[in-house]
């Protein structure tokens, strides 16, 4: 039997909602443990000092403004990349 159109773009959804989804948690993962490797000096007490607690919420903080801010410069250079290809196209006559 054949799958109908909606099927097959819920399927679709589905798996783009996954993607990103695993992708979000790669990410905190990540930051995770790189915060936790950078901050936590001492094991000897169960009880997170300020210290690790500030820098912890630092090194969070500093990571997530530097994507944000990543993430804000390669939208610009993808709006540059598609005027410079429209452009082109328009110059050649392929558009």
């Amino acid at each position: 039997m054949a799958k109908s159109p909606e099927s097959i773009a819920l399927e679709q959804l589905d798996k783009d909602q996954m993607k990103t989804f695993s992708d979000f948690l790669m990410s905190y993962n990540k930051l995770s443990e790189m915060c936790f490797t950078d901050c936590v000096r001492d094991f000897s007490s169960r009880v997170v000092k300020e210290s690790e607690d500030k820098c912890s919420l630092n090194c969070m903080e500093k990571y997530l403004k530097m994507n944000q801010r990543v993430s804000q410069r390669f939208q610009e250079f993808q709006v540059i990349a598609n005027e410079n290809a429209l452009a082109m196209a328009q110059k050649t006559g392929k558009l």
